[in-house]
């Protein structure tokens, strides 16, 4: 097609005809027919049958046309008379179709419209059509909603003919007064731009059916005026009005737009890095010279101007040329560059291969500016073979591109600061944008970093080789490297690495998420002084792609709203490992019939000696945490829990694997076993993390979980003495104690106790083994006191005891008022027996009130003594012995006292009745209530001491 030679003016001061109108919207016409037949051409003959029959589709409203749902939808295009291909295509699809059009009805629809891409050069099989579908603003809100749901049902049919098609519903009255319905999707800017969206629907925009824009009539000079001159238009009835559709003027693009907007593009940049360049430069070019005008705006002053060859009216000839100008300027060679490259890129042909670079449109006009750009062979067979890229290719480019979109980071960071409050883009679309960009671009410790957005299709190989430092002299602690193609080690010295990392998990996770490592990877490990091996190196592989299928999908829009939680957990243990290797060593592989991996063979072995904690988070970021010190499994289990608790409703996938070899499987099945019972505890029910001490036995250690609020703490203990000691310690609440599944297994008392604890109530449970009986009281916040004595009888054994607790039990009934513990339901006594391989709390019936011989009263008065800590005041029936006055022969002074009211000098053991202990036992803290097993720790602390000044110890 060749330029007119006579350009079109349009002076509406000295006046105007409707001749020049029609010639003129004419010119926009012939155009708009050249770029359909591009955008037609770049289709497939299958899927051509979707651009012919669309406007169709949507004119009438036919059970044999796509998209069909019931009689009531709105339909009819304005104006529109369909077309041989239109019709040609209906009947293909539906050979019993007849077109029948009476025009009487008034139509529902008043343009249909293609923009974007298609039938420019950046156009190709692959790209998506974006649609705007626009109805009468009349139309209630039913009827829209049908319409939308029409829309859908066509883009779905499109979908079966491989083309991906949008179509977006609104009004043009909407449009201009910018109340049109927009989220951000996947292909929808949402609240991020107006103004850039509208001129680019201006310099790309195919008419499809309809009216036709009113933009077309009105000269660049008067867009300032646009609103007169469309009144002059309408008014003095140069046109009619139901012939063409307003959406307003373009004089310049807003600088509120260009947040959000460049925003957006960096949005999109994440998975179409080239097309996003380019616009992301474009907004820096409209941001930077502000006179120059939208692109709109020089497309239309070249068709008024003459112009209408499609080659030199293409909307990426025109955003280029923009941009070649604007950086030649700047002096910018590097940046413009990069502009070339990411044109040539998002084109995709490849002008190396002769077969495409002298066929068509689109290669022919690719050429032309290849040759402008003065590029060699080499350049162009870079770009043209990019599926043979490698990774190190790739993170060069990548790096380029990251560059670039940091750059325009901080443009848009400073517009921020200078527009935040007058941004176009609403709050939540730039938070939800903002969480995108954050997840994909930002560096945290551990993140697996992606580095292959959409810049290679495929960065597999064929052969890897992974390399510990110990196997080149390196030290053990020199980590691992990655080679491609290495079979003799002694080569590694004249090989480029590709990677290095601290641990072999790290490596596979990278290599698995970038795509290097695959089911057909041949592998080669050099373990050194390392356990791995080439089998263990592919199981994890392969737990990898069951826990973590790569690549990786973005994050739906509704995870983006809500903050990051962990969505899948893998746990690797051992990896590189032989956790028996001590035991080996000392020819100790097993001694014992006990199986607990936590607690292995008769020295109680501790298998798990390192974790690798790969997390998939609702964001679809993925980390890595190694644990290779101290308590690995203590740190790891502690880590998963504080990240569960911030989000209890909602628990992760958790996958544990190990090395298939040895004990590999019952390791993995032990920590997810111990895993998910710990989660399940905390937060059943989705909530939490509820209050419970968790008790877990580690290598003859103990470990003690309890959280305060949201912070999970351990405790290490040493022994069943000192985890004993530390479960009788104070609670805030009713806090029970839960063992885990392989813990105190030797002591089944003790964790029967546990099991039948109850809150507000006081429990003591006895275990008689001969002449010794094992005593423990649960009060009634779950403290645990413990203590063993010589058993005479059943009676002798309670009764002291439930005098005792009655009598503290009493005294705290008579301050409840004050506002402290809350009450107590009362004692209940248990005995511990064994049924059936079982250990079983028995209720016995057992009350204080049973008539007895007459006691000894003897009671102990804590006074706090300055500098000296706590002492007792102990009474004797109505005999005092001050701490003060005795000092340190108080015992024997009391125990003196009691020999003197004993004639026959029977040695038996002497109860205390009551223990008063004062509100501020802690110096720093004032506490209305005491717990009981407080007041018993002190009783069993001074009856053993007066017993043994009696000499009954």
């Amino acid at each position: 097609m060749t330029a007119h030679t006579r350009p079109i003016a349009l002076d509406f001061d000295e006046g105007i005809d409707r001749k020049t109108l029609r010639r003129l919207r004419d010119r926009f016409l012939a155009v708009n027919r050249a770029r359909w037949q591009r955008a037609h051409s770049a289709l497939t003959y299958r899927q051509q049958v979707v651009l012919d029959i669309l406007p169709l589709v949507f004119h009438l409203n036919h059970p044999s046309l796509p998209g069909y749902l019931d009689r009531d939808c709105p339909y009819g295009l304005s104006h529109y008379q369909p077309g041989d291909e239109a019709l040609g295509a209906a009947q293909r699809l539906a050979r019993s179709f007849a077109y029948r059009d009476t025009g009487k009805r008034r139509p529902d629809l008043h343009g249909l419209f293609l923009m974007g891409s298609p039938g420019s050069l950046g156009h190709s099989v692959a790209s998506d059509l974006d649609v705007w579908l626009c109805h009468d603003p009349q139309l209630p809100a039913v009827a829209v909603a049908q319409l939308e749901r029409k829309a859908e049902a066509v883009s779905a049919w499109a979908e079966s003919y491989g083309v991906e098609l949008h179509v977006f519903v609104f009004s043009a009255d909407d449009w201009r007064q910018r109340q049109q319905r927009a989220e951000v999707t996947g292909e929808n800017c949402g609240s991020a731009q107006h103004y850039l969206l509208l001129d680019e629907f201006y310099r790309t925009g195919i008419h499809l059916g309809g009216r036709y824009p009113l933009w077309w009539l009105v000269p660049v000079a008067d867009e300032p005026d646009y609103q007169a001159r469309l009144r002059q238009l309408v008014d003095c009835r140069f046109i009619r009005a139901d012939e063409y559709i307003d959406f307003g003027s373009v004089p310049r693009i807003p600088e509120e737009e260009f947040l959000g907007a460049g925003v957006w593009q960096l949005y999109k940049g994440i998975d179409s890095p080239w097309k996003s360049i380019l616009k992301l430069l474009l907004i820096e070019c409209y941001a930077s010279h502000r006179d120059a005008g939208p692109l709109a705006l020089t497309f239309k002053a070249a068709v008024y101007g003459g112009e209408t060859r499609a080659d030199y009216l293409d909307p990426y000839v025109l955003l280029y040329q923009r941009l070649e100008q604007w950086l030649l300027a700047e002096e910018a060679p590097d940046r413009l560059e990069l502009v070339r490259r990411s044109l040539y890129l998002k084109v995709g042909l490849p002008l190396t291969r002769t077969e495409h670079s002298a066929e068509g449109w689109q290669g022919c006009l690719l050429n032309r500016l290849v040759a402008a750009w003065e590029w060699d062979r080499k350049t162009l067979s870079f770009l043209d073979n990019r599926q043979r890229w490698r990774v190190e290719d790739v993170i060069q480019m990548r790096r380029l591109v990251v560059n670039e979109l940091t750059h325009s980071y901080r443009l848009l960071s400073r517009l921020a600061r200078d527009h935040g409050s007058a941004a176009a883009i609403s709050q939540r679309d730039m938070n939800l944008l903002g969480r995108k960009l954050y997840a994909v671009f930002q560096r945290k410790a551990g993140k697996v970093e992606l580095i292959n957005p959409n810049l290679a299709p495929s960065l597999e190989e064929e052969n890897l080789s992974f390399h510990h430092a110990s196997e080149q002299g390196g030290s053990a602690n020199g980590g691992w490297r990655l080679y491609r193609d290495l079979e003799n080690p002694a080569d590694a010295f004249w090989q480029p690495v590709i990677r290095r990392a601290q641990s072999l998990t790290e490596l596979v996770l990278w290599c698995h998420c970038n795509g290097l490592l695959t089911r057909a990877t041949r592998l080669n490990v050099r373990a050194g002084e390392t356990a791995a091996s080439v089998a263990e190196t592919r199981e994890m592989r392969e737990a990898l792609e069951a826990a973590l299928p790569v690549p990786l999908q973005p994050p739906s829009r509704e995870a983006l709203q809500r903050p990051a939680r962990p969505a899948r957990l893998l746990l690797l243990v051992n990896v590189a490992l032989d956790p028996q290797a001590r035991l080996t060593e000392r020819g100790l592989h097993k001694l014992s019939s006990r199986s607990d991996s936590l607690g292995f063979s008769g020295g109680r072995e501790n298998l798990v000696q390192g974790i690798d904690q790969v997390t998939l988070n609702t964001w679809h970021e993925v980390s890595l945490q190694h644990y290779a010190a101290g308590d690995t499994l203590i740190q790891c289990l502690k880590n998963v829990l504080a990240m569960v608790a911030a989000t209890p409703e909602t628990m992760p996938e958790l996958t544990v694997h190990s090395d298939s070899s040895g004990h590999g499987p019952i390791i993995a099945r032990r920590v997810s076993a111990l895993f998910t019972d710990v989660m399940r505890q905390f937060f059943v029910g989705g909530l939490g993390p509820h209050p419970l001490r968790y008790v877990i036995e580690v290598d003859r250690r103990y470990f003690v979980l309890q959280f305060s609020d949201r912070e999970p703490g351990f405790t290490v203990l040493d022994s069943v003495d000192a985890l004993l000691a530390h479960l009788g310690s104070p609670q805030p609440g009713y806090v029970p104690v839960v063992f885990d599944r392989q813990a105190l297994l030797d002591d089944p008392a003790l964790r029967t106790v546990c099991q039948a604890s109850e809150p507000e109530s006081v429990q003591v449970f006895y275990q008689v083994q001969g002449r010794r009986v094992r005593l423990w009281v649960v009060d009634e916040v779950g403290s645990l006191c413990h203590w063993q004595e010589t058993f005479v009888s059943r009676r002798q054994l309670l009764m002291p005891l439930l005098r005792f607790l009655d009598t503290l039990i009493e005294r705290r009934q008579l301050r409840r008022s004050l506002g402290g513990l809350g009450d107590i339901s009362g004692i209940r006594c248990y005995e511990l027996v064994a049924r059936d391989g079982q250990w079983l709390a028995e209720r016995r019936q057992v009350s204080a009130d049973e008539p007895a011989r007459r006691v000894l009263e003897v009671q102990a008065v804590g006074v706090r003594q300055d500098g000296a800590g706590l002492a007792f005041d102990l009474y004797c029936n109505d005999q005092e012995f001050a701490a003060q006055e005795y000092g340190d022969q108080l015992m024997a002074a009391v125990a003196h006292y009691i020999r003197s009211l004993r004639p026959s000098g029977d040695p038996y053991p002497v109860y205390l009745n009551d223990v008063h202990l004062p509100h501020d036992l802690e110096p720093m803290a004032y506490q209305q209530d005491l717990q009981t097993c407080q007041y018993l720790s002190y009783r069993h602390r001074l009856e053993t001491e007066l017993n043994r000044a009696l000499g009954n110890a």
